[in-house]
């Protein structure tokens, strides 16, 4: 999928939602076919690393020893020690923490523990910390570049329905940028499905207030 035709369609999108007066998300939607989702191997999920900022914050939260309490202090939305665990027994406190927060980091040596008392709400949302996505640190990593890299980070998942859609930008970004990320998405959907492009039925983009425009 070449820039210049993603950027074509991108003009068309913002002609068809114009004048609103918020910054509009731009969603890349790929439909899939060909695949048994029931099946562990024709199920997608992957991480990749945008060129281009999509424009949403992500919000994230560390679990963590006291070894690594003030520098993920210094660096994430919210840190919640070990000592502090114990509160999050309480299905209410855990649900909107798992709610709330897009990624969540942890302290390597205490993942048994995190699994323990965060799995319940985080595993099912899928934000459970993935080693894949870099979020499971050792006690003496740094966290702000961790932190930095999760803003373009995408999770690409298709495990229950033949579809993924994506947030690739926001109304107010130019084109060029957005088309990169579009790209780039595309050729790493391609190569993680099984049999590459005979998987995909179709591709569109989509700004928030506007019709799907098919790639």
């Amino acid at each position: 999928m070449d820039t210049q035709s993603i950027i074509k369609a991108l003009k068309q999108a913002r002609e068809q939602a114009k004048d609103r007066k918020f910054s509009q998300t731009v969603d890349f939607i790929v439909t899939l076919k060909g695949l048994d989702l029931k099946k562990t191997d024709d199920q997608v999920e992957f991480f990749v690393n945008l060129p281009h900022d999509p424009g949403k914050q992500r919000k994230v939260c560390a679990l963590v020893g006291p070894e690594m309490a003030d520098k993920a202090k210094e660096a994430c939305d919210n840190v919640v020690t070990q000592a502090d665990f114990d509160k999050y027994k309480d299905k209410k406190a855990l649900k909107k923490l798992a709610t709330e927060y897009d990624f969540f980091l942890a302290q390597a040596d205490i993942m048994p523990k995190v699994a323990t008392v965060f799995g319940r709400a985080l595993g099912p949302r899928g934000k459970m910390p993935n080693p894949k996505a870099g979020c499971i640190l050792p006690p003496k990593a740094p966290i702000r570049p961790v932190y930095n890299r999760l803003q373009k980070l995408a999770k690409v998942s298709a495990k229950k329905q033949l579809a993924i859609q994506l947030a690739v930008g926001k109304a107010d970004m130019n084109d060029e940028d957005i088309a990169e990320n579009i790209a780039l998405l595309y050729d790493q959907i391609i190569h993680h499905l099984p049999t590459e492009q005979n998987n995909v039925k179709a591709a569109y983009l989509k700004f928030t207030m506007g019709a799907p425009i098919k790639l």
